[in-house]
């Protein structure tokens, strides 16, 4: 092991807990038996689920040792699926914009301990001179970790209400009409319009719309170049995106997803998502990535990222026609998996699904 190994591996332990000696070219490819079980597995798991299609992609440090499609991508099936094919990948934007946040803390433009809103907050007066002081106490942390007090998602999420209005008149709205029901850092409760206010917040630091500032300062560092923010109707289809199938017809085109931007509004190949989670070393420090990972006041969540004891990090998605997972290993390996449909079992079953047919590569010892 040279001193410039040593020093990587050393840098591992801090942000990943673990050293994996294999680079990201030496993961190996699986064999063809082994594409073959694979398949076998996917294939039934759309049987069972009765969904089209799936994308599926493996890697470490921003290579890929496998990417497939099986399926179609659309109901006629008169689309295959490709790995090029484009997915609305939902709340899998949330570590991505965790992790603007960190990037953000790193450079000294914000504390985590920083208001939100009020006088002495990042946004300032944008949403109201007269706020009650239990918003104004809200700070970044408790937006990052879900501990606002307020606006779970729940039959009342804000986010999915009063679909033609803007960022700024949804937030002025629900800040005037739902109410916090605890303190804020008292107890977790899942937020999408957290993230949301979250995006306003990267907005304000960085001068430039969300998605912009994203793709420049973030995406682009980890080779990215797939991901965009999704449109709302069929006629707003990205290229190579997917068609979304619902039980009920049309109701995955009647959500206003351009406004889902930070906490579940972007478009992507599945091997993009795992560029994006097997490089944070080429975003954060470790330190920042450790604090992004640490459990806050769920064990189970920490800042944009759902964790657990065996250091695994992940994130999964669903929205009507959509199932995702994204997954980083406590062993360096990281991977994705895309639906386009959804069940009330499939996110569960997909990400069983991806950890089984990684576990058919025995090299990867999962």
């Amino acid at each position: 092991m040279n001193r410039r190994h040593f020093i990587h591996c050393v840098n591992q332990v801090f942000a990943f807990g673990v050293c994996y000696s294999a680079s990201a070219a030496d993961m190996e490819r699986p064999s063809q038996s082994e594409q073959e079980a694979m398949r076998f597995g996917i294939e039934g798991f759309l049987r069972e689920h009765r969904i089209q299609g799936i994308s599926i992609a493996y890697g470490r440090e921003g290579s890929l040792a496998f990417e497939q499609a099986y399926g179609f991508a659309d109901a006629d099936k008169k689309e295959a699926m490709t790995p090029e094919h484009r997915f609305r990948i939902a709340s899998i934007a949330k570590p991505i914009t965790a992790t603007a946040v960190m990037m953000c803390f790193e450079k000294n433009q914000l504390s985590l301990d920083d208001k939100v809103f009020g006088p002495q907050g990042i946004l300032g007066e944008d949403y109201g001179r007269n706020l009650p002081e239990s918003v104004l106490a809200i700070t970044v942390d408790h937006f990052l970790t879900h501990t606002s007090g307020g606006w779970p998602n729940d039959k009342d999420d804000p986010m999915f209400k009063h679909p033609k209005m803007n960022h700024n008149e949804l937030i002025l709205w629900t800040l005037n009409n739902q109410k916090q029901m605890h303190p804020a850092g008292t107890r977790y409760a899942y937020s999408n319009f957290g993230y949301c206010v979250l995006g306003r917040v990267l907005e304000k630091l960085e001068n430039q719309p969300y998605q912009m500032l994203t793709a420049q300062h973030l995406l682009s560092k980890c080779g990215i170049t797939t991901m965009k923010i999704g449109g709302n109707t069929l006629e707003d289809r990205q290229s190579r995106e997917v068609v979304y199938l619902t039980e009920i017809q049309g109701e995955a085109y009647e959500m206003n997803v351009k406004r889902m931007d930070s906490h579940g509004g972007w478009i992507s190949t599945a091997a993009d998502v795992v560029r994006f989670a097997s490089q944070l070393p080429k975003l954060l420090n470790a330190k920042s990535i450790s604090t992004m990972t640490t459990a806050g006041k769920s064990e189970g969540y920490a800042r944009g990222w759902c964790i657990n004891k065996a250091r695994h990090w992940w994130h999964s998605g669903g929205m009507p026609g959509t199932s995702t997972i994204m997954v980083h290993t406590a062993n360096g390996i990281s991977w994705a998996g895309l639906l386009n449909g959804h069940t009330q079992a499939s996110v569960g079953a997909l990400d069983k699904l991806m950890w089984d047919v990684g576990r058919e590569v025995k090299a990867w010892r999962l």
